[in-house]
């Protein structure tokens, strides 16, 4: 099962290109002809579920308020959270099994490894079902050699560093049609905050470092501008932002993910705590 359903009974609401879901072989979870594929996070390596549908490939989210329930139906699902699928470009996830795969060592380009080989990980089954997209996917990053009717790949150093250059540029692009403050900012800031983007994806070595020694910009702005700002701006844009996750600020007072102190609801008289009205209408049912 994949890890964020491991020991989870009950429904969840999940908003994806998706059908049914019914559960399949190898710890993967089938929906409708999607899957949910426990994979390694590209960054931390860490085991982390993707949906594979259509072939493509989507990350899962996931957003939770402090208190919180849906109304399905004529059903209260009590977990108010919420999974969302978008969209990940599968090079990002297969970029470092490729890269583990080709063994280099020093100035040693590493060695040419058949496809079936590299995706073969011990332990995660799910990125044989990505064989259909792979080879597609990782010519743009890899050198291919072609014996009879095998076909070899070895990452490639040169064609990574254009791949990641060409997420800049259309990064740049994007943030600047989306967002007039990028346009007004200078373009070394702008970089900045991209790389910090694509860091999420990238580990520091090789790769974030080979961009970011391109780009002529020091790893240590581009990680501190990923754990500070980023974090913050990705929660206030998420579907929830208009009710910020509440916690604690260091000096006990309650507070909005925002930063700023929230403010306590005012309760009208003769109103009802929907949680005691819950309590008491499941007391009756007894």
């Amino acid at each position: 099962m994949a890890s964020w359903c491991d020991g989870i009974e009950g429904t969840r609401l999940l908003i994806a290109p998706l059908a049914h879901t019914s559960f399949g072989k190898e710890n993967n979870v089938e929906i409708g002809e999607s899957q949910i594929l426990s994979l390694r996070h590209p960054k931390s390596g860490s085991p982390t579920c993707y949906i594979y549908t259509n072939d493509s490939l989507h990350e899962l989210h996931w957003f939770k308020q402090a208190y919180g329930s849906w109304f399905l139906g004529d059903y209260v699902c009590e977990d108010g959270s919420l999974y969302i699928s978008t969209p990940v470009d599968p090079v990002f996830i297969l970029l470092p099994i490729f890269e583990e795969a080709r063994m280099k060592k020093g100035n040693d380009v590493g060695m040419f490894r058949q496809l079936d080989e590299i995706i073969f990980i011990n332990g995660f089954p799910g990125y044989q079902h990505l064989s259909n997209i792979a080879e597609g996917c990782m010519k743009l990053i890899c050198d291919v050699k072609e014996i009879g009717t095998s076909k070899f790949f070895r990452v490639d150093d040169s064609k990574v560093l254009h791949w990641l250059c060409h997420k800049v540029n259309n990064l740049k692009q994007t943030l600047t049609t989306l967002d007039r403050n990028y346009a007004a900012r200078e373009e070394k800031e702008t970089l900045i905050e991209i790389v910090s983007l694509l860091g999420e994806y990238l580990k520091d070595e090789p790769w974030l470092k080979l961009l970011c020694r391109h780009l002529e910009l020091n790893i240590e702005d581009t990680v501190k501008k990923s754990s500070n700002e980023n974090i913050h701006r990705a929660l206030e844009n998420t579907p929830l932002a208009s009710h910020p996750l509440t916690g604690k600020d260091v000096n006990g007072r309650s507070a909005s993910s925002s930063g700023k102190q929230s403010k306590k609801l005012k309760i009208t008289e003769k109103s009802q705590n929907i949680k005691d009205m819950f309590f008491r209408a499941s007391r009756r049912g007894k």
